[in-house]
C-alpha cells in the first residue's frame, strides 16, 4: 500500500466520476449509440453499466450483501459477468436522461459514504471485509477505465499523475492476488515477466493491460496479457 498513499482514492474517484459525468453531458442520440472499447456496448451501455453496478456498491456500504445476491438469483443472474449484462438489459428501453439520472444520484451517494467512512474503514465486500481505501481506488479504476473506453478527454496536465496511481494500484493488487508476475519500474518503462516470457511496456501499454483493454495489434504474449489482467 505505500505506493498507493501519496494519492487520495476520494478525490480521484470525485474526478473521475466528474470526467464520465461532463461526457455523457455533452452527448446527442448518436453520441450514445456510438460504439466504445467495451466489445458490443454503445456509450448508453456502459452508462447503463455503471447504473447498474451501483446496486452492488450500496449493498456492500449497507453491509446487506445477501439480500443483493438473493436478488441477482432471483432474477437467474450468475456471476458479475451476467450481472453486467442485466444492468444494461434492464436499462435499455429507459429514457438515457432517467439513467443518466440515477447514476448521478447513487454513485453521489456512494462517494460520499466512502469518504465518510475513511481511509482506515472496512467494508464488507463479495471477496470478504476490505479496505475501505483499496475499494474506493478499484472504484477508481473501474471509472478511468470506462471514461477511456468512451473516449473522454484527460488533459495533459492530468495524464502523468492519471496514469502513475493506476500503475501503482495495479502493482497492489496483482501482488495481492499472487499474481505469477514479475514486475520491475524502470525511469520510463516496465519490465514484465511471465511464464517464461518477458516484454518492455510502457506505462500506459501497462495499465491498459491490467485493466484488460489489449488487442492483436499490441502484439503483447498471450501470456503475459493474461497474467497482467488484475483490474477488469
Amino acid at each position: 500500500m505505500e505506493q498507493l498513499k501519496e494519492f487520495d482514492p476520494f478525490d480521484i474517484f470525485d474526478a473521475e466520476a466528474a470526467r464520465l459525468d461532463g461526457l455523457f453531458a455533452s452527448l446527442d442520440e448518436e453520441g450514445w449509440s456510438r460504439p466504445t472499447r467495451c466489445e458490443g456496448w454503445s456509450a448508453r451501455d456502459v452508462l447503463a453499466h455503471l447504473a447498474g453496478e451501483e446496486l452492488y456498491n450500496h449493498a456492500c456500504l449497507d453491509g446487506d450483501l445477501d439480500g443483493f445476491f438473493a436478488m441477482v438469483e432471483q432474477e437467474g443472474v450468475k456471476g458479475f459477468d451476467q450481472f453486467n449484462e442485466w444492468c444494461v438489459r434492464q436499462r435499455r428501453d429507459l429514457p438515457v436522461e432517467q439513467v443518466l439520472e440515477e447514476w448521478r444520484t447513487k454513485n453521489g451517494e456512494t462517494r460520499e459514504r466512502m469518504r465518510a467512512l475513511g481511509r482506515e474503514g472496512v467494508l464488507q465486500t463479495s471477496a470478504g471485509p476490505y479496505p475501505v481505501d483499496l475499494q474506493t481506488f478499484h472504484y477508481d479504476s473501474e471509472f478511468a477505465t470506462h471514461a477511456d473506453d468512451v473516449g473522454a478527454p484527460v488533459s495533459e496536465e492530468e495524464l502523468d499523475q492519471r496514469i502513475w496511481w493506476r500503475l501503482q494500484l495495479a502493482r497492489q493488487v496483482l501482488a495481492e492476488q499472487g499474481a505469477k508476475v514479475q514486475v520491475e519500474v524502470m525511469a520510463d518503462h516496465v519490465w514484465v515477466y511471465a511464464g517464461g516470457a518477458s516484454a518492455s511496456m510502457s506505462f500506459p501499454a501497462f495499465v491498459e493491460a491490467t485493466v484488460g483493454r489489449t488487442t492483436p495489434d499490441d502484439e503483447l504474449d498471450p501470456e503475459i496479457a493474461r497474467a497482467l489482467r488484475c483490474l477488469a
